[in-house]
C-alpha cells in the first residue's frame, strides 16, 4: 500500500499541508451540509464504507469515550482507526492508528491522494469544503487505505449535518447533551438532542448515556422512528459501584453481558466512570455482532484495556509543587463536572484558577460552577482570535466571584505564573495547594505546551 512507504517524509511537508487546511472555513463558521463530504467521498469512492464504525455523539465526554472504546478494542486484537476533534497540539491527533496519531508520511500521503478532488468539489457548490471536511475525509481515507477493522469516529458538532454522519453505524454512542453551540444546534437542549440524535439510525444499536428527561424522549422518540434499538446508562447498563484509587477509580460496571468489578481506570471524576461503562457498552454490542452483547467480556481484557486509557487534557496534572491541573471543560455542564471530580480527588485546601474562555461560549455559566471550589482566578486568554478578551472576561468573574478573588493577566503564561503564586501563599500547607487551568480546549492547549505537556 503506498500510503505505508512514506517514512521519510519531512515533518515540514505534514506542517505545510495543515497550513493548506487551516486556511479553509474553520470549525466554528461552517454551513451545515452534507452535500459537500459526500460529493467528496464519492469521488475517493466510499472510503466511508470501507470498515465498520462506532459513532459518538454527544456534548461532553465525546473524545474521552471514543478514547476508551479504542483502547478496548485495541486490548481485543482488533486493528483501530480513530477520528477525534478539536486536537490540542497537532491536526494529526484527529486521525489516529491503534491509539496513536497518524505519522507525517501517512498525512502527507493520505493528504496528496485526497488534494487533488477538493477543487472539483469546491467548484460544484456554492461554499468550500471546510477545514473539517477535509479532515473527515482524510480520515475515512486514511483508515480505508490501511485498512482498519473497525473506525470509532467523534462527531464534530451536532449530528444529522455533521460531516462524520455518512456512515450508517454499527453502533451508536450519545454521551450527556447540555446546552453548546447555541448558534448551530439551537438554545434548548430539546433542540440539541434533535440534532444529535441524527446518529441513530434503523442499522446502529443505540448506547445511551444517562440523560435529562427532556432529552431522554427525544433520543428514545428517534430511535422509535428509525427503528433503533438502545440500550440506556441506569437501565440496561450502568455504574455499580466507584471508589477512588492511587492514580485513578476503581469501579465496578454492569454491561449487556454482566458485571465488571475491580476496574482500575487512570481518569480521574465521576463523569469518567460513566463514559467508561457507555464506552464498555459500546465495545460488548460491537463485538457481539450488533444488536445484542453475547456474554460477559473477558474481564482480564477488559481491566487491561481499560488500565491503559489515556485522555490528555482532561483533568491532568502536568506539574507538582504545587500541583497544575489542565481540564478542558469548555461549557457549564463540563465546568460542573470538573468541580465536583476536584473536590472528590484531591484534598486542596488552596485552588486557585487559571481561565480563559472563548468568546461564543457561556463564560458566566462555567465561572459560576467554578466559583465554590476557587479560592481566588486568574482571568486571562488564548492566543486563538475567537478568545475572550481579558478584560471583558475579569468584568464577569469581578460579579461571580467578587473584586477580592479576580486577577486580570492579558498573558496565559503570566497567568499561570500569578496563580502558582497565589497557590504558593499557602505557605506552610503548600502541600495542599493546586492551580487549575480550564475554560477551554486552546487554552488548555496552550497551557500544555508551556509546561511541557507532550
Amino acid at each position: 500500500m503506498r500510503v505505508l512507504d512514506c517514512p521519510d517524509v519531512s515533518e515540514d511537508r505534514a506542517a505545510e499541508i495543515e497550513r493548506e487546511i487551516l486556511a479553509r472555513a474553520p470549525e466554528h463558521d461552517l454551513t451545515p451540509s452534507l452535500d459537500r463530504i459526500k460529493a467528496l467521498l464519492d469521488l475517493l469512492g466510499s472510503p466511508q464504507d470501507a470498515a465498520p464504525v462506532i459513532h459518538v455523539a454527544g456534548t461532553n465526554g465525546k473524545t474521552s469515550t471514543a478514547r476508551m472504546i479504542e483502547t478496548l478494542l485495541h486490548e481485543f486484537g482488533l486493528r483501530t482507526g480513530r477520528f477525534t476533534s478539536p486536537h490540542l497540539h497537532s491536526m494529526r491527533e484527529r486521525i489516529a492508528f491503534d491509539g496513536q496519531s497518524i505519522d507525517p508520511g501517512r498525512f502527507v500521503a493520505t493528504y496528496d491522494d485526497v488534494a487533488p478532488y477538493l477543487p472539483l468539489v469546491d467548484e460544484r457548490h456554492n461554499v468550500r469544503l471546510s477545514f473539517f471536511e477535509v479532515l473527515t475525509a482524510m480520515g475515512y481515507a486514511a483508515f480505508a487505505d490501511a485498512p482498519v477493522d473497525v473506525a470509532v469516529v467523534e462527531i464534530g458538532m451536532g449530528g444529522s449535518w455533521d460531516a462524520t454522519n455518512v456512515v450508517d453505524a454499527q453502533v451508536a454512542v450519545v454521551t450527556p447533551i447540555a446546552i453548546d453551540h447555541v448558534s448551530f444546534l439551537g438554545d434548548t437542549v430539546e433542540q440539541i438532542a434533535a440534532e444529535k440524535a441524527g446518529i441513530l439510525k434503523a442499522s446502529s444499536f443505540g448506547v445511551l448515556a444517562q440523560q435529562p428527561v427532556a432529552v431522554a424522549d427525544v433520543l428514545l422518540a428517534r430511535a422509535a422512528e428509525v427503528g433503533c434499538p438502545v440500550a440506556r446508562e441506569g437501565m440496561e447498563f450502568g455504574v455499580v459501584s466507584r471508589s477512588l484509587a492511587v492514580g485513578g477509580q476503581l469501579l465496578g460496571l454492569r454491561g449487556l453481558g454482566g458485571e465488571y468489578d475491580e476496574v482500575f481506570l487512570p481518569l480521574l471524576g465521576a463523569h469518567q466512570a460513566h463514559n467508561a461503562v457507555c464506552a464498555l457498552t459500546a465495545v460488548e454490542a460491537f463485538l457481539g455482532g450488533g444488536h445484542e452483547a453475547r456474554g460477559r467480556l473477558d474481564l482480564d481484557l477488559v481491566r487491561a484495556g481499560f488500565s491503559r486509557v489515556t485522555s490528555p487534557g482532561r483533568l491532568e496534572i502536568i506539574r507538582t509543587s504545587p500541583t497544575v491541573v489542565l481540564d478542558a471543560a469548555h461549557n457549564p455542564a463540563g465546568a460542573a463536572a470538573t468541580a465536583a471530580a476536584v473536590s472528590e480527588a484531591f484534598g486542596f485546601t488552596r485552588l486557585v484558577g487559571v481561565f480563559a474562555a472563548m468568546g461564543d461560549k457561556d463564560a458566566r455559566g462555567m465561572l459560576e460552577a467554578l466559583e465554590p471550589v476557587l479560592a481566588e482566578v486568574v482571568v486571562t486568554q488564548s492566543g486563538s482570535p475567537r478568545a475572550m478578551p481579558a478584560d471583558e472576561l475579569a468584568a464577569l468573574a469581578v460579579e461571580v466571584f467578587g473584586a477580592e478573588r479576580v486577577e486580570v493577566s492579558a498573558r496565559l503564561d503570566d497567568a499561570i505564573d500569578s496563580a502558582v503564586t497565589l497557590a504558593e501563599e499557602e505557605g506552610d500547607h503548600l502541600a495542599g495547594a493546586g492551580v487549575l487551568v480550564t475554560g477551554s480546549i486552546v487554552t488548555v492547549a496552550e497551557a500544555r505546551a508551556l509546561l511541557g505537556g507532550r
